[in-house]
């Protein structure tokens, strides 16, 4: 049974409060409540990122985006606290939802199901490439002999999280790019079977970028999810698929909010004139993630043994007038690309146990 706390809001909880809830839970909603715990509403991953893709503040309440969910799922769908296990697969098939309130008979939530909770070892069909190949170069000295995806935080090493979290969400064939010093890689990770997935590496003689080394791996049959191997996130990559369907996209790139805060009177002019004067505004931007889903037509685009980056790639698929879709990370993120990111990172992991 999950804490009602864990996955519980109040009427007046902002969008961030959800936010939070759900990074928490890790079960991609938020309930909403009265205060006789009776369900008003839920929020979802899917909504809170339709938000964010419609500017929408974050301080907004969360009730604001009930009326904004699709139809069909502005009424919550609930089941009874004694439903069978069988009969709640059933209606998740059957209502196209991963999660369901329970109530008991006075309709008060006392707990929240998830596909997840109920079959647990569900296989994601994709594989996915951590591209490991980079030299890290930021965070020298502490790369001069180690890998960056094999700089440990807390006991583990960075990538050892992302293969956990990639077999965690249903992922059991992972490509490893690999050029520096990929021995040291390789010796720890081996063939994936002590990870509870299959490994294959990919080696990469010179530097291909980011898209490149793809280029040296069979096209795949299926999307694939590509993520560099220096960014520790709680993504969830069920949900990223999810949405790449549906935007029918060849490519899906995941971005993360990034507010810029101005420290100086911004000054607008026309020519010699002062037209607006803003102080110190903050401008809102989505910046690159570092995590893709592609489609296998995109394989397409990638040349052969020559350096390209999923920048060049996705500016390919755009002057081709192909679909590329932006996907919000409102989970936990952190690229590691600086010492004070590997600092803050480590101070995280302290902070969770």
């Amino acid at each position: 049974m999950n804490s009602i706390d864990q996955v519980t809001l109040s009427k007046t909880a902002s969008i961030q409060d959800a936010i939070q809830v759900i990074d928490q839970n890790r079960m991609g909603i938020a309930l909403i409540i009265d205060e006789n715990g009776k369900l008003v509403g839920t929020i979802t991953d899917g909504d809170i990122r339709r938000a964010l893709l419609k500017k929408i503040s974050l301080d907004e309440p969360a009730m604001r985006l009930l009326p904004e969910k699709p139809e069909r799922y502005r009424t919550p769908l609930t089941a009874h606290q004694d439903a069978s296990h069988g009969d709640l697969i059933n209606l998740m098939h059957e209502k196209v939802v991963r999660q369901i309130p329970l109530l008991d008979d006075d309709g008060r939530v006392v707990d929240l199901v998830s596909m997840d909770d109920l079959m647990p070892d569900q296989a994601l069909p994709m594989q996915a490439v951590v591209m490991a190949g980079g030299f890290g170069k930021r965070l020298q000295p502490l790369t001069d002999e180690t890998p960056k995806p094999m700089l440990h935080v807390g006991e583990k090493p960075i990538m050892e999280h992302i293969i956990n979290q990639l077999r965690e969400s249903g992922i059991e064939k992972v490509n490893v790019t690999t050029h520096f010093q990929p021995e040291k890689i390789i010796d720890h990770f081996g063939n994936g079977e002590k990870f509870g997935v299959e490994i294959d590496y990919v080696s990469e003689d010179s530097p291909l970028g980011t898209a490149g080394a793809l280029s040296l791996m069979e096209k795949p049959d299926a999307p694939l999810l590509v993520i560099n191997g220096d960014i520790l996130t709680r993504v969830d990559f069920r949900a990223l698929r999810k949405f790449h369907h549906k935007q029918k996209a060849d490519l899906t790139v995941g971005v993360r909010q990034y507010d810029l805060q101005i420290p100086y009177g911004v000054v607008q002019t026309q020519g010699s004139q002062v037209v607006d004067l803003k102080e110190k505004p903050s401008y809102t931007f989505f910046v690159n993630a570092g995590i893709y889903l592609l489609e296998p037509s995109t394989h397409a685009y990638i040349p052969q043994n020559k350096q390209f980056d999923m920048t060049d790639l996705i500016l390919a698929l755009l002057a081709d007038n192909r679909k590329v879709a932006s996907f919000p990370i409102i989970e936990y993120w952190l690229d590691i690309g600086k010492p004070d990111d590997y600092k803050r990172a480590q101070e995280i992991m302290k902070e969770q146990g």
